[in-house]
């Protein structure tokens, strides 16, 4: 009887460890699966929209989307699609497929690039064009194919403001003469630039060549910084040497005090509230003045029209 009674309790100890055994194994598993199962929404943000070029003719920019995966495993991102509106309008929309996968408990930034190209919204709506402000709104769906969950749309939005550059137009008032002579003649441009757009244009940088006539005259630097406000005019002084003798026939107008013909081609670089822009500035068949540099004392009121030799001198260009 002893000896039965200690191998039925062997038994039953044996039994008992086998099932705690097989209660962790299930537990292990329980809580592996739980672990699997317990999966949570993605979630993400805009972050930023920032124009990374911008010119007369389109403006690139980029969505910047700061996303989380909370789960152990990664999930594919399988569709971005996204849509920029202004006031209710469609400007542009657009679809970007496998766009990667964000790893698991981890973060990531995913760029969304848009170009927008003027001439087609313009061609679009008619009270949109060059100068104006627009504002927008960009929509995006991200959609996710989570284990478990499935298929899963992600909405997100973010607003702000988009220019449509106008270039500056540009004029050269007069031509005033610091020092003349055949040679060499230092004179200054007075240029008046002005703004056609809805905000403002912090002048840095001036890259032009100016033609008298036919003869290209140079180019010179931007001697300091300037604003043209929005809807403004501002004017420019500028230093410029070059050497009449070059001019040809054209040397007869300026000598004689007539209007000049000019023309200016370049660019422009400017500051904006949206960025680093370089605009172009042309003026093709303008005319100008070349006046002397008043003598200090004088009076302001009036330029003086260069006349260097009388209007019917026998003085001969050709054997000066």
């Amino acid at each position: 009887m002893v000896e039965k009674d200690e191998n039925e309790k062997k038994q039953e100890d044996e039994k008992s460890g086998f099932l705690e055994t097989v209660k962790d194994f299930i537990h292990n598993i329980g809580e592996k699966i739980e672990e699997v199962v317990a999966f949570g929404k993605p979630t993400a943000d805009v972050a930023a929209v920032h124009i990374s070029s911008i010119n007369l003719n389109k403006a690139d920019i980029v969505v910047d989307l700061v996303i989380k995966n909370p789960n152990p495993v990664p999930i594919p991102l399988i569709d971005i699609n996204y849509l920029i509106e202004s006031d209710g309008r469609k400007l542009i929309s657009g679809l970007i497929p496998d766009a990667g996968t964000i790893h698991s408990h981890g973060e990531e930034t995913v760029e969304v690039p848009v170009t927008l190209v003027y001439a087609d919204i313009e061609s679009t709506y008619h009270d949109i064009h060059s100068g104006n402000i627009l504002p927008y709104r960009v929509k995006v769906d991200l959609i996710f194919d989570v284990p478990i969950l499935g298929r899963l749309t992600l909405p997100l939005e973010k607003t702000g403001e988009i220019p449509i550059p106008y270039k500056p137009d540009v004029n050269v008032e007069k031509i005033q003469l610091e020092k003349f002579s055949m040679e060499e003649t230092v004179a200054i441009l007075h240029m008046k630039l002005e703004n056609k757009n809805e905000f403002d244009l912090h002048l840095h940088a001036l890259d032009y060549e100016v033609w008298l006539g036919d003869v290209s005259i140079g180019s010179a630097e931007l001697p300091k910084s300037a604003t043209i406000e929005k809807g403004g005019i501002n004017y420019i002084d500028i230093p410029i040497t070059f050497r009449p003798k070059d001019f040809g026939s054209a040397i007869w107008d300026m000598i004689r005090g007539r209007g000049t013909g000019y023309t200016l081609k370049g660019n422009i670089d400017v500051n904006t509230p949206f960025g680093a822009m370089k605009l172009p500035i042309s003026k093709v068949g303008g005319t100008t003045k070349i006046t002397k540099k008043k003598k200090d004392g004088d009076d302001d009121d009036g330029d003086e029209v260069l006349q260097l030799f009388p209007e019917h001198s026998s003085f001969n260009y050709a054997t000066y």
